[in-house]
């Protein structure tokens, strides 16, 4: 739990997937906001003692035996309540009313007609007036706990939105959260700032700030080594902690081979001329390329180059003497994701983070200052810290690097194929001025040969994939619309520039709350 001064919004998670986006529309006001399970709820309250609480939805159904309910104490507090979908209906049944399912489901766009007034509607929505909303519901609430009356309907959902105002709890069955619910932003900024009245001073400027004074006390007079691997949550971490620490902090850039084409060099020059800050280059190609060889499985791969991660980091810690702590960007997305609220595949997504520690061996505890952030807001701190835009704005490159974007065994060879395409496509991109319009670009290389044409010649080579997605958070994604001009031209160069492919296509799959990478 955070321990900085700021109003706090508790976000009690019943598993939808979409509770990260009210998080985010949360922070957009300036108001610090957390994410918890429902099995984890009680503590966190009592630790947090949030100014006010949040229930999200979720796919469970509240007419089910042992379905997830929220502490009580959340009701009996005092503090404001808003309730979505599943949280509408747990909180229903937990102060007395009642929730039926076998009545019609509402999925999708649907209206609502507001019937009396509200302090969440007020500059928002009109008595007398329907406004858009997006539902996902098959359950619905049939009657109301004492004290509550109804606000708002759509055709089947008889209290859309339910109230108590005395007590300030406020429910509703759509998801105010999403971009779906065009004015549901503001509904959710008239409950933070008007209701639960948040001051909304949590920004970058006061988070660097605490932050630093957070290290300065976690690692006192301790040593720390922070692992680089040469995105913008790495390269932030280690600006921020170096600002609070030091020549404490030594930076440790792990080569692997599984880098960007001229990646390396960039990192280096950052960090030992930019910011004078000890760095270690470990040129560990031959290491990783080894313990690679033959392994085909996608998890497996991860878990090994996390591991060697590690046991690269061990020996340099002990060359310089030992050290205390292990700093790397881990962001709440990584936490989040790596948290299985509700027994689904959340757990194996981040295999490659030591998110839960590190291993028992290890003396070093872990220094993670950006674990409350988004990726975009790791961006404002970067540009809080005066980080160079070439790092602050690079997309995202997961820790096992290229290695999960070639499918079945990886080699030296397929590496420096894959770097070459994927620095042509990077070329393009920039060139249409596009780079900062797409949140990830990368290439992929499949284990997939086939018979082509060149020239006079036939060939026998690899295809090769491209993808680009636009996202805010790295939660969700959408592909990105290219224009088959674009990627003509991006094609064609890499055909002709990259020894080894003879054959491209464009990835357009979109990536839903909770999905693995594309592997």
């Amino acid at each position: 739990m955070t321990d900085h001064s700021h109003d706090k919004i508790l976000i009690i998670d019943f598993g939808s997937q979409v509770t990260q986006l009210i998080a985010r529309r949360v922070r957009e006001l300036g108001v610090y906001s957390e994410i918890v399970p429902f099995q984890s709820a009680q503590k966190a309250f009592e630790q947090m003692k949030p100014r006010a609480v949040i229930l999200s939805g979720g796919p469970a159904s509240v007419t089910d035996e042992g379905s997830p309910r929220a502490p009580q104490v959340v009701f009996d507090s005092g503090v404001p309540v808003f309730s979505i979908c599943y949280g509408q209906q747990t909180t229903a049944v937990q102060l007395g009313g009642a929730v039926e399912g076998g009545h019609a489901a509402e999925f999708g766009r649907a209206d609502v007609t507001v019937l009396a007034q509200s302090a969440l509607f007020d500059g928002v929505w009109e008595v007398g007036n329907s406004y858009p909303v997006w539902m996902s519901h098959g359950d619905r609430v049939t009657k109301l706990p004492e004290g509550f009356t109804v606000k708002a309907t759509s055709e089947n959902a008889p209290f859309a939105v339910a109230s108590d105002e005395e007590r300030r709890i406020y429910t509703t069955m759509f998801h105010p959260e999403v971009v779906h619910t065009p004015q549901g932003a503001l509904l959710i900024r008239n409950f933070v700032l008007n209701i639960a009245r948040c001051k909304g001073d949590w920004t970058m400027k006061a988070f660097r700030e605490e932050a630093i004074d957070r290290i300065r006390a976690q690692v006192g007079s301790g040593r720390v080594i922070c692992g680089l691997s040469g995105g913008v949550d790495s390269a932030v971490a280690a600006v921020l902690i170096h600002e609070a620490i030091g020549d404490q902090l030594t930076c440790v850039f792990v080569d692997h081979g599984l880098m960007r084409l001229g990646e390396a060099e960039q990192v280096v020059t950052l960090f030992r001329d930019h910011y004078n800050i000890p760095l270690v280059h470990v040129d560990a190609e031959s290491l990783f390329m080894g313990e690679l060889a033959g392994v085909t499985d996608p998890e497996q791969k991860r878990k090994i180059i996390g591991r060697l991660f590690i046991d690269v980091f061990d020996t340099e810690a002990k060359k310089i003497g030992g050290a205390d702590f292990l700093a790397q960007g881990t962001l709440y997305p990584d936490v989040i994701e790596s948290v299985s609220f509700t027994g689904g595949p959340s757990v194996t997504i981040k295999s490659h983070h030591n998110v839960g520690g590190l291993p028992d061996r290890m003396k070093m505890k872990l220094v993670e200052p950006l674990r409350e952030l988004f990726k975009d807001e790791v961006r404002v701190l970067g540009r809080e810290l005066g980080l160079p835009e070439i790092f602050v704005g690079r997309h995202p490159f997961p820790g096992p690097g290229l290695a999960i974007r070639i499918p079945g065994e990886v080699s030296k060879e397929k590496a420096d194929i894959l770097r070459q395409a994927d620095a042509i496509y990077l070329d393009e991109i920039r060139k249409a001025g596009l780079y900062d319009t797409i949140w990830q670009a990368f290439a992929v290389l499949l284990p997939v040969r086939t018979v082509g044409v060149m020239g006079d010649g036939r060939t026998y080579d690899s295809v090769c994939a491209l993808r680009a997605v636009t996202s805010v958070d790295g939660m969700t994604a959408d592909f990105f619309p290219f224009d088959m001009t674009f990627l003509g031209r991006a094609a064609t160069r890499i055909i002709n520039e990259v020894r080894g492919i003879n054959r491209v296509v464009y990835d357009i799959t979109s990536k839903p709350p909770g999905t693995i990478e594309w592997e």
